[in-house]
């Protein structure tokens, strides 16, 4: 079974996986191993990577920022996976998964690539501006090394995209409550709800639920129906903050996670 299995089936009733977001190398690549350290001690159930990337055009104003930040600091999809890698030394069970574009990994190669997060110890990919029609040669690349390929739904996708979804994703699925860029708009929980239960007519994967979500009351809200709760523009926000005082940064990360955590758990 899969860290993300794991994750998930392991939950004690009523508790919700926390997956907190940050990217990494932002701050440095030593300090963002202490920030997955950090998230861990604060209730971190999965740790979703972003990989650096010179156009993150899913991503809103602040954690765009922080891909320019470990981009201008050289920051590399092999320094990512050796990120990992090093992260598995002292930590065999928080999945960890990776969130990026698919320019770096077409670089990699996709056969490369998958083997390579197998052997560092990343448990899932997902590659957000890559179509689910297009993603057989990644997937099939995937599923041989036993790393889950995750997919975002949006409340625009259509029953008959989910349904095709439904057949290709694995780990969980994320369901971005809003329309636009990360960290944009006012979330809607009574409009969140009723996508939840479109998406679970057609996937039986646990359905996370990103984009929106900035503090306690808004992911325990979330976390009525949904089975993850993650939580990226905010946390970022404290690492642009406070990147030139890691003490700061980490007791930030570290406090706002765990309200997070307790609140929906």
């Amino acid at each position: 079974m899969s860290r993300l299995r794991n994750v998930f089936s392991q939950l004690p009733e009523g508790n919700k996986a926390f997956i907190p977001f940050i990217t990494a190398g932002d701050s440095g690549l030593d300090n963002t191993l202490e920030l997955m350290q950090t998230l861990v001690a604060n209730g971190a159930d999965i740790i979703e990577l972003g990989v650096p990337f010179s156009d993150p055009m899913a991503d809103g104003p602040m954690i765009s920022k922080s891909h320019e930040r470990a981009v201008a600091d050289g920051v590399s999809l092999k320094d990512v996976l050796s990120l990992v890698e090093k992260f598995r030394k002292i930590n065999t069970t928080t999945a960890v998964v990776l969130m990026g574009y698919l320019n770096p990994i077409e670089v990699f190669g996709y056969k490369e690539f998958a083997n390579s997060a197998s052997k560092s110890g990343v448990d899932g990919v997902l590659v957000v501006d890559m179509p689910p029609e297009e993603a057989h040669d990644l997937k099939q690349n995937l599923d041989a090394v036993d790393v889950d390929f995750i997919f975002l739904v949006a409340p625009t996708t259509t029953d008959e995209r989910l349904e095709f979804l439904a057949t290709i994703a694995s780990g969980f699925v994320y369901f971005v409550s809003l329309k636009g860029v990360t960290g944009a708009g006012h979330l809607d929980i009574d409009l969140v709800n009723s996508n939840l239960e479109r998406i679970r007519k057609y996937v039986e994967l646990p359905v996370g639920v990103g984009f929106g979500i900035k503090d306690a009351i808004t992911a325990k809200a979330v976390a009525e129906h949904a089975d993850a709760v993650i939580v990226g523009s905010s946390l970022v926000a404290f690492i642009e903050k406070y990147g030139a005082d890691k003490d700061k940064m980490l007791t930030s990360v570290g406090a706002l996670s765990a309200e997070i955590s307790a609140a929906i758990k």
